[in-house]
């Protein structure tokens, strides 16, 4: 590019997705003919369960879903949405407060350009989902991590928030189950947030992506049905992505107050108007359906993460907490770093470095914790084959010399 020919300022802020990059380098290693084992992207390897994409075909005849649609979604989709919001998590929300977005990553990133002025600072729990500070930063505002460890189970304490709560608060993120760390919330984490952000008037943006994927009789804590005062000031992101193995399909959702929903509404009549027709169609069929297709894949996942689990702990130097919730594991690793491993002695000063090793020597793709504010660490997503995790395994514990 020419000298003149400069970027903004506000792009040139944003770091590219991790996860993404990660699954693209593995993908085109695989083009060139290696076998990679990718743990890279969150996305389940089933296909979308057939009743699904049966409605979507017939959906492709049907002349109305060759037209726009409302810009905030199908209204009988948001009626869907609000009566599965009463029906999962146990309250009752009206249509009028659903908007229907180009997969949930719109969804996050509307709420910012709607709350948020040049200043105002989101309070975001690491390890965080590698997106959010970007749209924070995107929207004008400034992230806040607030990093809780491995030893900490990778939980927030309310006293670390309140430590970094400032007059610019804005909001706080709630992400349970978590990405990338599989760790679910309980319910009096929870309610003790909502209480709090009551008190001191925060905005708080509970991402519920990942709510039907848990294990071992833990349960997703929904903080507008926890603390129901809280609901004025709340702001759910979901959509049907992960539980239904509909990634491709692209559609999510916002449920908040009406000046909020109204608000996405006309910011998105300028950005992309309505979701596919068609893969809205999917979408109501997918929420109004039957849910053996998901259980099945969940007992799927709940296999895996137990193969995983112990593969990762059999490796001296690395340390995994069990994860209760969505499909990673998220390894402490630092007990890897700055020691020779690998037929070439490779030593990693970095999580990034030790990634990058062992997609290079042994074509295991993961992803660093740096993506997710806490280097030391790796993600590995389970949402593959049982074949592809277990060689996947083998290749990183006989690099390791484990």
């Amino acid at each position: 590019m020419a000298e003149w020919q400069t970027l903004s300022n506000r792009i040139d802020s944003v770091a590219p997705s991790a996860t993404l990059a990660v699954d693209s380098k593995a993908k085109a290693m695989k083009a060139q003919g290696i076998d990679v084992i990718s743990f890279g992207a969150g996305e389940p390897d089933f296909p979308t369960p057939d009743f699904i994409a049966r409605a979507a075909s017939q959906a492709c005849l049907d002349p109305r879903n060759h037209r726009y649609t409302p810009t905030a979604g199908l209204p009988e989709l948001r009626q869907a949405i609000a009566d599965k919001t009463e029906r999962d998590s146990g309250y009752a929300v009206t249509p009028d407060q659903v908007v229907v977005t180009n997969g949930g990553k719109q969804a996050v990133y509307e709420t910012f350009q709607i709350l948020l002025n040049p200043g105002d600072q989101v309070i975001i729990p690491a390890p965080y989902w590698t997106s959010y500070p970007e749209m924070v930063t995107l929207a004008g505002g400034e992230p806040v991590p607030v990093l809780s460890g491995a030893d900490q189970g990778y939980l927030p304490s309310l006293d670390a928030l309140e430590a970094a709560r400032t007059e610019r608060t804005k909001a706080i993120i709630v992400n349970t189950p978590s990405n990338p760390t599989g760790v679910v919330w309980d319910d009096d984490l929870v309610r003790a947030i909502g209480q709090w952000a009551l008190e001191h008037h925060i905005w708080v943006v509970s991402d519920e992506i990942y709510e039907h994927l848990t294990y071992d009789g833990a349960h997703t804590p929904y903080p507008g049905a926890l603390v129901p005062e809280l609901r004025d000031q709340l702001i759910v992101l979901n959509g049907v992505a992960k539980t239904y193995a509909m990634t491709g399909w692209r559609v999510g959702w916002m449920v908040a107050p009406t000046a909020v929903s109204k608000a996405a509404g006309k910011l998105q009549g300028h950005m992309t108007s309505n979701v596919a027709n068609v893969s809205q169609r999917a979408a109501l069929a997918a929420i109004q359906g039957p849910m053996d297709a998901v259980e099945t894949m969940g007992r799927a996942f709940a296999h895996r993460r137990k193969s995983i689990m112990v593969a990762l702990n059999q490796v001296p130097g690395v340390e995994c907490p069990e994860p209760k919730g969505a499909f990673y594991a998220f390894p402490d690793v630092t007990g890897l770093l700055n020691r020779p491993l690998g037929p070439h002695g490779t030593i990693s000063r970095t999580s990034s470095d030790l990634a990058a090793a062992i997609l290079e020597e042994t074509h295991v793709a993961a992803v660093p914790g740096e993506a997710f504010g806490a280097p030391g660490h790796l993600r590995f997503s389970y949402a593959l084959s049982d074949q592809d995790l277990a060689e996947g395994m083998r290749r990183f514990q006989a690099w390791i010399g484990a």
